[in-house]
């Protein structure tokens, strides 16, 4: 991409209503949307659904398809990424979806205790070197984030193709004594009987090459109580 067309997406960005891209120091003054995300951005009182590291918010934006009565925001670092599923969400005119540019370590500025019921990490880095396990988007200090804005009924979804990831995740889980609710180590495969699962949903680009060379795609729901 050029740099210009790259320079008109970053303009277009700004002004979606729908994309919020607030500064660092915005974030840890704590946003004003906080507590406020249903009635200022969705004006309606739906279930929040979050999709992290969502890149293009391919997942975001299948879900809320077929979830309408449910409000679905991505969020990425990426701005360039999420032009795509901001510009598709304008041009098929969505109400119930929205992106946050930003860090997921900020998340818990972005939001208040208990205001979101559900969160995705879709095929997150697994990070797999020693030295790179903090980075991990299941890492005990990333979950604390999640716990802190999650209702104590709600989900946290992983789909990803790291069968260490998954196996990683379950160790912690259990040594948390959280609940697993499900756990597959080859979707594709072991959900034959369920067609309709939200796992299901949608395969992305790089998730079909994954698919094609014959490497299992794995999905793990828990929640924290």
């Amino acid at each position: 991409m050029s740099g210009k067309n790259k320079l008109a997406r970053f303009k277009e960005l700004n002004n979606f209503h729908h994309v919020l891209q607030p500064s660092k120091n915005e974030i840890q003054e704590g946003l004003k949307l906080s507590g406020q995300w249903n009635n200022e951005i969705f004006k309606n009182k739906n279930p929040i659904i979050l999709e992290l590291g969502c890149g293009r918010g391919e997942y975001s934006i299948e879900m809320a398809q077929r979830n309408i009565d449910k409000n679905y925001i991505g969020i990425d670092i990426k701005g360039a990424r999420i032009w795509h599923g901001a510009k598709k969400v304008v041009e098929n005119k969505m109400k119930n979806v929205a992106f946050i540019r930003t860090r997921i370590e900020w998340l818990k500025h972005c939001f208040c205790p208990d205001e979101i019921d559900e969160i995705w990490l879709t095929f997150p880095d697994p990070q797999m070197k020693f030295q790179r396990a903090k980075h991990r988007l299941v890492s005990p200090k990333f979950l604390l984030i999640y716990e802190s804005i999650l209702k104590p009924s709600g989900f946290i979804h992983l789909k990803s193709d790291s069968e260490f990831l998954h196996g990683y995740l379950h160790g912690i889980i259990e040594s948390s004594e959280f609940k697993v609710h499900e756990s597959y180590h080859d979707i594709y495969n072991q959900l034959l009987d369920k067609p309709m699962h939200e796992a299901l949903y949608l395969k992305t680009y790089y998730e079909k090459i994954w698919i094609k060379n014959n490497k299992p795609i794995n999905y793990l729901k828990f929640s924290f109580k």
